[in-house]
């Protein structure tokens, strides 16, 4: 199965948010971006590892499209690293990227990345230099998903790169969020953009998370401590009598995670690596409005990168003799002039995970653990006590 989101987004529900979102509200309005996915769903009821049930995936990003191989200026930042987030060690060390970026789950990382440098030599993108270091990052669906079964194959990348696009996307189960939860209801792939005002230079920012994190009591929408008032349906098991000993006595009612996000930026604004360094940083504020705080055993890695300067990368055809001297030009955006691309990167976060809750139908995964769905009416009805639902917004 390829997309099988839902349509309905935080602000149908009346959320309120901040900023003002592009044209379609997702990291596709940053020019250039294209995105896809694969989504494996199959099976039911007690793991076979190696058969399932299957809830899994794979997303692509690619900052200039399918056929646009030039590299963008890149930064990242790590909340917490219990996780990985492969490449960034590269792309720290000379601020530029090659080649697509990756999510998928925690024991497909390797599969991915080798799939993605086939595919960039079957699609014959060129090399700056002799290898490259592709960006794959990843969050744990263990307990929702046959994670040691080896389903995710070079297949399922190839269709994710191949039939990525812009425009509108799916959100929720899909791609590699498939199997993801986040304040213990279905979550997975969300979605966000901001575009900044004309006199901060009208540029947009997209931001793309895979969510996985969080308690439900630490769950806040609007401002307002919302996991209590929503703790009536916990995840649970449909039918314990076919969940072992071992994980019933380790986990006693269902399989709680710390978890983890991964969260991609991009976006239009000419920015150097130092300054994409800095964005990087700002998704933990749109994490802890929602009450998220990086736990020890959480995986909250975050890249950013800008699609502008395309003619950054260095030449391989002067190889093996020292390459050109000659100075690059390039455009940076003022210093003193980043503060409203870190609020509008807060807010786009902000609403990017509350898409992938709002989209995410309750569903059910190995050992027919049923993951509820956030309450849509519910929480329409908290805000609207506090005087904070948004009557009419779409």
């Amino acid at each position: 199965m390829s997309e099988t989101g839902s349509n309905i987004r935080a602000r149908n529900l009346g959320i309120p948010f901040s900023g003002r979102p592009g044209t379609l509200n997702a990291i596709t309005d940053v020019p250039g971006v294209e995105v896809g996915y694969t989504t494996l769903w199959s099976g039911s009821g007690a793991l076979i590892v190696g058969k399932g049930p299957v809830r899994t995936g794979v997303t692509a990003i690619l900052p200039r499209g399918r056929t646009d191989p030039r590299p963008c200026f890149g930064g990242s930042f790590a909340l917490n690293a219990a996780g990985e987030l492969t490449g960034l060690q590269w792309l720290e060390e000379r601020g530029l990227f090659e080649g697509p970026i990756l999510i998928t789950h925690t024991h497909a990382v390797g599969v991915v990345r080798d799939a993605a440098i086939q595919w960039m030599r079957l699609r014959g993108w060129p090399r700056l230099i002799e290898y490259v270091v592709p960006i794959v990052g990843e969050t744990y669906d263990g307990c929702f998903n046959d994670i040691d079964g080896g389903h995710i194959t070079f297949e399922h990348v190839f269709a994710a790169l191949d039939g990525a696009h812009d425009g509108a996307l799916a959100e929720g189960s899909v791609g590699g969020g498939a199997g993801m939860m986040s304040y213990a209801f279905k979550a997975g792939t969300g979605t966000a953009s901001r575009r900044l005002p004309d006199e901060a230079g009208g540029y947009t920012v997209g931001v793309l998370v895979q969510a996985n994190y969080g308690t439900r009591e630490q769950l806040r929408i609007g401002g307002i401590p919302m996991g209590a008032a929503l703790a009536a349906e916990l995840p649970r098991y449909l039918d314990p009598s076919i969940v072992p000993d071992d994980i019933r006595r380790k986990h006693r009612a269902w399989c709680p995670t710390e978890g983890s996000i991964i969260v991609v930026v991009a976006t239009d604004v000419p920015l150097l690596p130092h300054q994409l360094r800095r964005l990087a940083k700002r998704p933990t504020m749109g994490i802890a409005r929602l009450g998220g705080v990086g736990t020890s055993l959480s995986g909250d890695l975050f890249v950013a990168f800008s699609t502008a300067n395309p003619d950054i990368g260095e030449r391989i055809d002067a190889l093996p003799s020292l390459p050109a001297v000659a100075p690059y030009e390039v455009k940076m955006h003022p210093n003193l002039a980043l503060s409203a691309l870190f609020e509008a990167t807060i807010d786009a976060t902000e609403e990017a995970i509350l898409n992938a809750l709002v989209a995410a139908d309750a569903a059910e995964g190995i050992y027919r653990l049923h993951i509820p769905r956030l309450p849509h009416d519910r929480v329409r009805e908290i805000l609207r006590a506090h005087v904070l639902l948004r009557e009419g917004t779409s």
